[in-house]
């Protein structure tokens, strides 16, 4: 079946968030690099890229899936590829000065920003920036202070999967995992990271206004305890907590799991196994992910870097990208290259009415990031400790 190497791609980005250290300090830090380029010249000969798997495809893996061969022949830029499992991993990598280019998820991009690991990118320099999704620019873990970090890439909601032949009536809400947990007890399912606490904080946002929480990333400690105390109600309907998509649709497959978070290739997967499941994106709204490219500041082939940046949100590149991992793409131009021409409307590609109603992954840091002053938020590693004393 075709969606297997998408959802291997998928489930390697699923560690993403599991990360164990500390976030940003409360100062926002000091040491964002200044420095953007103001004209490129010519190839530097080789670029280095480190990315979620699926993302930098040579053919190597599947020979139908090949987009490294037609950018090294257009630009002269010789790719050296890394994978990486998680965000973690990605920062020490980066932060060895070895790579040019990187692919941050939302709980990177502000660590390597506040960190000087990448630049500023001048995206007058890139041809196809201007037709990437306007909702997906100038985004918190793109964009500090006005100035661009990246170029956006794919993206996604995590929506609610239930099994139609056991959850009725067909939810329309995520009361279905928290308050209504106990009807499907031992038999719910969820995100396994500590950022599944945003879940629950934008459940409260919802259905508990008087805790004031406007974004779901920036809690202060009332708002993070109740949310922390929401997901320990939970807790005990709780059969699986996951993180590999695979394992997450063999237990709706089998009936171990019957409601709860997933991806839509999770859907897609499960349907094509004819496992009777659907999705839905909820009232209350969904957590998500949106991946940007950024440029490293220790990098001495930028031109080569920046070649890539444009290349890989141009609409052929993107288009393959978007449908080899299973995700929106960046540039609507690639929802007419796609192989299957349903690709950018089960993925609601362009939709943004629907891509307003996710709150992308963005590490929570001691600095609200809802611009509140007058408290400080609980930072990410506060989120890690709590979620260890959730699972118990």
């Amino acid at each position: 079946m075709k969606f297997s190497k998408r959802a291997l791609a998928v489930a390697s980005a699923a560690a993403a968030l599991a990360m164990t250290v500390a976030a940003c300090g409360a100062d926002g830090g000091s040491g964002r690099s200044t420095d953007k380029m103001t004209a490129l010249g010519d190839g530097e000969g080789k670029v280095s890229i480190l990315a979620w798997p699926g993302y930098v495809e040579d053919g190597s893996n599947d020979p139908n899936a090949n987009w490294v061969k037609p950018f090294e022949e257009q630009t002269g830029c010789m790719v050296e590829f890394k994978p990486f499992g998680t965000s973690d991993e990605a920062l020490t990598l980066m932060r060895s000065g070895q790579y040019d280019v990187v692919s941050a998820s939302g709980d990177a991009s502000l660590r390597l920003i506040e960190g000087g690991d990448v630049d500023p990118i001048n995206t007058d320099l890139l041809t196809n920036y201007k037709d990437v999704f306007p909702f997906l620019k100038n985004k918190p873990w793109n964009t500090v202070d006005g100035v661009n970090y990246g170029v956006p890439h794919g993206w996604g909601a995590n929506l609610l999967m239930y099994r139609t032949d056991i959850v009725q009536p067909a939810p329309t809400s995520w009361k279905a995992v928290f308050e209504d947990a106990p009807k499907h007890k031992g038999k719910v399912t969820a995100y396994d990271s500590p950022i599944y606490i945003a879940d629950a904080a934008m459940y409260l946002m919802a259905h508990k206004p008087e805790l004031g929480i406007k974004n779901p990333y920036a809690l202060d400690q009332t708002q993070f305890d109740a949310a922390v105390a929401l997901l320990k109600e939970q807790r005990p309907n709780v059969g699986e907590y996951w993180s590999d998509i695979t394992k997450s649709v063999q237990a709706f497959g089998n009936g171990s799991s019957v409601v709860g978070t997933t991806w839509q290739v999770g859907a897609n997967i499960a349907k094509g196994n004819n496992t009777p499941v659907e999705t839905v994106l909820p009232s209350e709204g969904a957590t998500g992910w949106s991946d940007t490219w950024m440029v490293s500041s220790k990098s001495e082939r930028k031109n080569c870097a920046y070649k890539w940046l444009d290349y890989i949100v141009s609409p052929k590149a993107n288009a393959q990208v978007a449908e080899y991992f299973g995700e929106s793409p960046a540039n609507p131009k690639a929802c007419e290259l796609t192989t299957d021409k349903k690709h950018c409307d089960t993925y609601h590609s362009g939709d943004a009415d629907y891509a307003s109603k996710i709150w992308y992954w963005t590490t929570p840091v001691a600095a609200c990031l809802d611009g509140r002053t007058d408290v400080k938020c609980i930072d990410y590693s506060e989120w890690t400790k709590a979620w260890l004393e959730i699972k118990g």
